[in-house]
């Protein structure tokens, strides 16, 4: 079952590091890797691997004889640093009543309807949440239950005709490094899904364009008794240039297409600051007008107090919707698939990104399909067993109509 194989997983911490250098950048998801190797093979599948980087890559051959397109099935393995992914410590309820659920009694930690009211539109569906004390880590764990629950199925029903499938787990999404020595070509898919999605029915093929910007401020550090006309505090200097960014734009305020600049990280004291800012926007031009605004922002500083500030900033991934939009057919069955199902589908744009986002500009057109998932990097993380159990059941379906369009 698919809730079982999430209750497995989760209890592997394979938490990423965003300040490491290696990659991946914990080892510790190789733990994950290997056991998802061994599980490929005693399903059967071809050309198992787990390589150097800690991708697991595997075949599911083709068992028709009709011309079918090969599909690549994504999911990542690591889980965000946002909040601790160790002794991770699953529990179930059945058949949940629609009210607040006590996380940890002895901790008083509650997951209140009043705080998310989306758990109403669980009721009766048996959630998988955590202790209170840990994420759960379905983000995106889920995915890789519902990706291995569907091959299970697959090789154990040979009877039902499916084209080539190839499979593929990865390392540090969370950090934004997931495909960085992705091998597409090698991979050798026509079209993939991510399976890294949030509520039932979402499929999405948009998300955003995005920057990171690294700040450092020197100050100069002199005695507070004796500082007068002397002192440059760089943490007053960050907090200018914070000030200096539209206050509209920061996520606590925005939502649908809406850009945002934010500041992820600080830290430092009177001599020195760094400062993390990731900028997001689903419009190119307006991801230009942002970074010009924290260019003449840092200009205007340094201009004021002399040249104190450095900036960098990098591209960290792009908009997918530019290279799927030329195979919107893809699209279009996942959510005929899901019609079939009787499952409403929800075409919204990602609040951020997936590993199709950088997949589709390496020329592998990847949306991203729905877990079932909610509240992803907390403690009020939770899944519905029967929104997994859909989302493999999507799946099926899409293979059932990939053969039949042949």
């Amino acid at each position: 079952m698919v809730s079982e194989r999430l209750l497995k997983y989760v209890k592997i911490d394979t938490e990423s590091d965003p300040h490491s250098d290696s990659f991946p950048s914990t080892k510790k998801q190789f733990d994950l890797a290997y056991i998802l190797e061994e599980e490929l093979k005693e399903l059967g599948l071809t050309e198992v691997k787990v390589d150097k980087y800690g991708y697991v890559t595997a075949t599911l051959e083709s068992n028709t004889k009709k011309n079918i397109p090969v599909l690549g099935l994504l999911s990542h393995m690591d889980t965000a640093p946002a909040f601790t992914g160790k002794n991770v410590n699953p529990q179930i309820v059945k058949n949940y009543d629609g009210k607040d659920v006590v996380l940890n009694k002895e901790e008083n930690i509650v997951m209140k309807v009043e705080d998310f009211p989306e758990l109403e539109k669980a009721k009766g569906l048996d959630l998988v949440v955590t202790d209170g004390k840990t994420l759960l880590g379905a983000d995106d764990k889920a995915g890789i239950a519902i990706i291995m629950d569907t091959l299970e199925h697959l090789t154990s029903h040979p009877e039902i005709p499916h084209g080539k499938i190839r499979v593929a787990f990865t390392p540090d999404e969370e950090v934004g490094r997931g495909v960085d020595y992705f091998n597409v070509e090698e991979f050798g898919a026509d079209f993939a899904f991510t399976l890294d999605g949030s509520r039932l029915g979402e499929i999405q093929y948009e998300c955003f364009f995005a920057v990171g910007a690294k700040i450092k401020i020197q100050g100069v550090s002199v005695h507070p008794g004796s500082a007068k006309n002397k002192m440059i505090n760089s943490i007053s200097l960050a907090m200018e240039l914070d000030g200096m960014l539209p206050k509209a734009q920061r996520p606590e305020y925005t939502e649908n297409y809406e850009g945002f600049f934010h500041l992820d990280e600080i830290k430092g004291n009177v001599d020195s600051t760094e400062m993390e800012y990731i900028l997001r926007d689903f419009a190119e031009e307006n991801i230009l007008k942002m970074q010009k605004t924290l260019t003449d922002a840092v200009s205007f500083l340094n201009e004021k107090y002399g040249k104190r500030i450095v900036l960098e900033m990098e591209e960290s991934y792009r908009n997918m919707r530019e290279k799927i939009e030329p195979h919107m057919d893809w699209v279009d069955l996942a959510i005929e698939s899901m019609e079939e199902l009787g499952i409403e589908p929800i075409v919204e744009p990602i609040r951020g990104g997936t590993d199709g986002s950088r997949l589709s500009w390496m020329g592998l057109p990847t949306p991203n399909l729905f877990t079932g998932g909610m509240n992803f990097h907390g403690k009020f993380e939770y899944i519905p067993v029967q929104h997994m159990e859909m989302a493999k059941e999507t799946l099926l379906v899409l293979f059932k109509k990939l053969v039949e369009r042949a």
